[in-house]
């Protein structure tokens, strides 16, 4: 079969996939298959299943049973949380909610047909296809890294055995080690991420290995939040932290895992621990299906979340083209609930209302220093645009900071709750 912008069979999703003659799921209400059990795709799950009363019939599909969250994984590498507790299943959302938990890969979608086929051999019709596939990497996005070089330079940009694999490996740094990471270029999963990642690894070699030294290389000309990090680093570990950005060689750089090297613009550093973060774009099952464009990314409607390529198709979370928002867990959350409505008042006759978005990032520098920026949005004809916002002022007082850090562990309770019941 010919990949198309209508239809694909995926050959690398999954090794060894029996895919003949597949069996087709009859359906007598109408049906929503949601491919991805993420912030996105779990929200939307259980919003459309409580929300309509039983009337739709949900099915989502994600090959993990246990889904780790990235949002809160620098705590854990920081020490501040344990691993469990960054993980959560599937069960409520089927006990509670009904819905359908099918844990499989996508191999096919066929958007004329509107059927999806997984690894193990089903072929289940929908009404409404929601994607919500988080991100993939760039190919040769950081010469000398692709992804069998993960577990000797790990990415930790997935959630799960790669945030297990650097933390063991920042904790078994000689003394006086160096740590380095590579950090994204525009756009990419969580603005602030890769800098709180660097004040947790900081905060674990402050403890246990002070003398060790952090190289950022940085191919951006800025980054979110960076007056407070920088103010925080600053703080907190004095001389511990370099920053090396375009102007400097960040945009020119290569890796050999194999020697652990990073060449910065000719200049060979060697290293002991390198977190390689290359440049991102959408799940390859949304370019597979043709729902991408030339950004990597899937364009949709701002009102509603449907792919610009598909009325019946809705893209959500860090796969989108979504204006001014951010690639975040709340963002995704955000879109989520915009387009559980959308799809129950297509399905059922329900009222939808109009769309509005908000989005928060809380990052924890040091132990109770807690900093934030977040908006509100609403959908333009072009774009879903920013409303007003907010962030974190540099020197502001230690309970404030405090303050701050409670509200996310507040949030991020509330947030995996309302994600898988």
């Amino acid at each position: 079969m010919t990949l198309n912008r209508r239809s694909f069979l995926g050959t690398g999703l999954a090794v060894g996939a029996a895919l003949s003659a597949p069996r087709v799921i009859g359906q007598a209400r109408p049906r929503v298959v949601i491919v991805g059990g993420g912030a996105g795709g779990a929200t939307a799950a259980r919003y459309i299943a409580k929300d309509s009363a039983g009337a739709i019939d949900v099915t989502l599909i994600e090959p993990t049973r246990t889904y780790y969250t990235c949002f809160f994984s620098n705590l854990y590498i920081g020490g501040f949380r344990d691993f469990a507790s960054i993980g959560h299943s599937y069960g409520t959302l089927a006990s509670g909610y009904g819905v359908n938990v099918v844990h499989d890969w996508v191999v096919g979608v066929d958007r004329d047909a509107r059927t999806v086929t997984t690894a193990g051999g089903h072929s289940m019709s929908y009404d409404k296809l929601i994607v919500s596939p988080g991100i993939d990497f760039v190919d040769g996005a950081v010469p000398g890294w692709d992804i069998s070089a993960q577990n000797k330079m790990p990415h930790s940009w997935k959630a799960g055995s790669q945030t297990q694999l650097l933390k063991a490996q920042i904790e078994a740094m000689p003394e006086g080690g160096r740590f380095c990471m590579v950090a994204p270029p525009n756009p990419y999963r969580c603005p602030p991420g890769p800098y709180e990642r660097i004040s947790m690894v900081a905060h674990v070699l402050k403890a246990s290995n002070p003398t060790a030294k952090i190289l950022i290389v940085d191919p951006k000309e800025s980054f979110s939040k960076q007056a407070l990090f920088e103010e925080g680093w600053q703080k907190h570990y004095p001389g511990m932290v370099e920053r090396i950005g375009p102007d400097f060689g960040g945009a020119n750089v290569s890796v050999n895992p194999d020697t652990m090297e990073v060449d910065i613009d000719g200049s060979v550093e060697k290293v002991d621990v390198c977190n390689v973060i290359p440049a991102q774009k959408a799940g390859h099952i949304a370019e597979a299906m043709g729902l991408t464009d030339d950004s990597g990314f899937c364009p949709i409607v701002p009102a509603t979340m449907q792919s610009r390529v598909d009325e019946n198709v809705y893209v959500l979370g860090d796969a989108t083209i979504a204006g001014d928002m951010p690639k975040s867990g709340f963002s995704a959350n955000s879109h989520a609930k915009v387009a559980a409505m959308q799809v129950r008042a297509a399905l059922t006759g329900s009222r939808a209302f109009p769309a509005k978005y908000s989005n928060t990032c809380w990052s924890l520098i040091d132990t109770d220093d807690g900093v934030k920026v977040g908006a509100s949005y609403a959908p333009t004809d072009e774009k879903i645009a920013k409303v007003d916002g907010f962030v974190s002022q540099t020197g502001e007082d230690a309970a404030l900071r405090k303050a701050t850090y409670e509200e996310s562990l507040g949030w991020y309770a509330g947030i995996t709750t309302d994600m898988f019941g």
